[in-house]
Formats: C-alpha cells, sequence, structure tokens
C-alpha cells in the first residue's frame, strides 16, 4: 500500500462523537466528491461519488452517525479499467446541515482538512521526496483550505494543474504538523522515522564528503610541495638551501604522503605543523622565482 493509503486507511477508521466534527468533515468531503441538488419534488438531495473503498465507507458511516437517513447505493464496474464507483445518494432538508457546517471551531477546523484529504488528498513515498498534496476543484476552495491550513501554522501554498488548484505542502517538517492536526499519528511517526534515517544518511554522507575533499587538499598539496622541490633539486640543487629548507625538502621526498604534522615529527630537528608549512611555501615561492627566471 502507497504512503497515502496508509494515511488514509488511519483516518477513514478515525471518527469524532461531537457532531458538529462530524459535519465539518462531512462538508470537505462533499465538497470534493459531491453535489447538491434539488429532486423532482423539491427535496434536497445530497449525491456523492468516488472509486476510493475507503472514502465512499468513511463518508456512508459519517452520514449514518450524524444523520441515521437512507442511503441510496450503486457500485459500478468499470471493466475497461478495471476499477469501481462507487454512487452514494441523500435525500432530505436536513442534509442542509452539511452545506452550511460550521468550521470555526479548532477541532471543526482539524475535521474539515482531515475529510479533505481522505476525500482528494495525497502523499508521496518520503523515503524519495517530501510532497503532501490536496486537490480540489476551484480557485476559492484551494484557497479556503489553503488558509485554513496555515491557521495550524504551515505554509501551504497553492498551484493551478489543469482544470484543478492544488494545496500543497513541501517541507517534512510541515507535513509532519500537517498530519498531527488531522490526527494520523500512525503516519505521523512512520514519516519521523523516515526523517530521522534520511537525516543520518545525509548526515553521514557530508561527513565522508568532507573528509574526501581535505584528504584530496592534503594530496594535491603535497604532490605540489614534491615537485617543486624536485624543480629546485634539478636547477640549483637541494645543497643550495639553508638547513632548515634541505631538511623538509628531503623529509617530504622520503614521505610524500605524510601530514604537515607527521613531516615536522620525521624531521632531524623536528618542528610544528606550522613551521613545516612556512617552510614549504619558502620552497614553492623559491620554485616559483626559479620558474620565473
Amino acid at each position: 500500500m502507497s504512503f497515502s493509503g496508509t494515511i488514509k486507511e488511519e483516518l477513514s477508521k478515525h471518527y469524532k462523537d461531537a457532531r458538529h466534527c462530524q459535519l465539518a468533515e462531512l462538508s470537505a468531503i462533499m465538497q470534493m466528491c459531491g453535489e447538491f441538488s434539488r429532486d423532482e419534488e423539491g427535496r434536497h438531495t445530497l449525491k456523492f461519488h468516488s472509486e476510493n473503498l475507503q472514502v465512499a465507507r468513511k463518508c456512508f458511516t459519517l452520514m449514518q452517525k450524524t444523520f441515521n437517513i437512507r442511503t441510496d447505493i450503486v457500485i459500478r464496474r468499470n471493466m475497461a479499467k478495471d476499477s469501481v464507483s462507487y454512487f452514494l445518494c441523500w435525500k432530505g432538508d436536513e442534509l442542509l446541515a452539511v452545506k452550511n457546517a460550521s468550521r470555526q471551531a479548532v477541532c471543526c477546523k482539524r475535521a474539515y482538512i482531515r475529510g479533505a484529504f481522505i476525500a482528494s488528498g495525497s502523499m508521496s513515498d518520503p523515503s524519495k521526496s517530501y510532497h503532501f498534496e490536496i486537490v480540489c476543484t476551484e480557485e476559492g476552495q484551494a484557497e479556503y483550505l489553503k488558509d485554513m491550513m496555515n491557521s495550524f501554522g504551515v505554509e501551504a501554498k497553492t498551484v493551478p494543474r489543469k482544470k484543478t488548484y492544488v494545496v500543497y505542502l513541501k517541507e517534512g517538517s510541515q507535513i509532519v504538523d500537517i498530519l498531527n492536526v488531522m490526527e494520523a499519528h500512525v503516519a505521523l511517526m512512520e514519516l519521523e522515522n523516515v526523517r530521522i534515517l534520511k537525516e543520518m544518511r545525509n548526515s553521514v554522507n557530508r561527513k565522508v564528503n568532507c573528509e574526501t575533499a581535505n584528504i584530496n587538499k592534503t594530496v594535491s598539496a603535497a604532490v605540489r610541495q614534491v615537485e617543486d622541490i624536485v624543480y629546485i633539486q634539478d636547477t640549483v640543487g637541494l645543497d643550495t638551501l639553508p638547513e632548515g629548507l634541505r631538511d623538509v625538502a628531503l623529509t617530504r621526498l622520503a614521505n610524500p604522503e605524510a601530514t604537515l604534522k607527521e613531516l615536522g615529527s620525521l624531521m632531524a630537528e623536528p618542528v610544528g605543523k606550522s613551521g613545516v608549512n612556512h617552510r614549504l611555501r619558502k620552497l614553492s615561492e623559491l620554485a616559483d622565482k626559479l620558474r620565473g627566471n
């Protein structure tokens, strides 16, 4: 099962006892997958359609808990697409309570966002990338949902996609926050585990890259130092050098892979790292001067 499916499965089993929260969640689901109308007799009608069984089951159960009215159910299988569509229909003036549901309380905002995600949301595999989105059919609907999500401290954004509008998050920490808002706590812990593993892996990679860069830098410097010393040896000879420079030159030639600290301890008259670096720099300047001449 995909990570989106895991989240929806968890949320589809989550029911609040408060009727106002049930109505808020229903209102989101119906905005994404439903349609209000009137029948020939003038009765209010609410029609629902989805290809997701979890969404259909959640909608059916919420309607039963909230209104306990008759539900007409039609299930159609599309053999060409190998998919199943679920059609639910209710009739009654009490259905206006769904359309006019209040979403002012924090608990109702949580329920609304939860319903919107169940009906029309998705999330990428967090081991590959962080991307959370809810697809809306209208721009105003997307802006309303974005503002509601942002009231919980995240920074959701909207973007048009073909004939729809997408509300999305791309920061791992903010997706964790919105999962907490929707009360998808099991999925939240799974995401946190993935984030920790990725952070550890990235940290190790950064350290390895840093150490590799330092090694390459040290090796490149040592190669240049040996080249300078060999050039001095071939032009004026090392015997013309002052004793300190000759000592470090001979030690470097004998130990081309040694670090500056190791080089200093191997010299006839040991010196510190800064002393070795100073003498090698003198040799480099001398080699450059000889090349110029």
